[in-house]
């Protein structure tokens, strides 16, 4: 059982920056897409940015371009969102997920694996 802990979550003023960070409890890690969703309250749940296994393939949502950041460390089990610019329109839970493809995709019923979230708020 795959388990991943998000971390990195907080309240940040428009403009601030914050770096999540996702970790994962098994080596099947390094074979598998890694991404970044987020819920609203009272919105869908909605892809952020998708890493293939190798970091060679990278794809982020529209609202995000330029402002967010993915990386990961295989040899960490660890995924990373660099977020910078933030603004109240980014406040949500994110949630790191895991694929069992090497190559992700913005489709959520294609992950298997979910961690249980971190707040994001941005104040205006």
């Amino acid at each position: 059982q795959v388990q991943l802990v998000e971390s990195g979550g907080g309240s940040v003023q428009a403009g601030g920056s914050l770096r999540l960070s996702c970790t994962a409890s098994r080596r099947m890690f390094s074979n598998n897409a890694m991404s970044w969703f987020r819920q609203a309250p009272g919105r869908e749940r909605e892809f952020v940015s998708t890493i293939s296994y190798n970091s060679g393939s990278i794809l982020y949502t529209d609202s995000v371009k330029d402002r967010f950041t993915i990386s990961r460390d295989n040899a960490k089990n660890a995924v990373y969102l660099q977020m910078n610019s933030l603004k109240p329109e980014d406040t949500a839970v994110y949630y790191c997920a895991a694929s069992r493809s090497p190559y992700g995709n913005r489709q959520s019923s294609s992950y298997n694996y979910w961690g249980q979230g971190t707040q994001v708020t941005v104040s205006s």
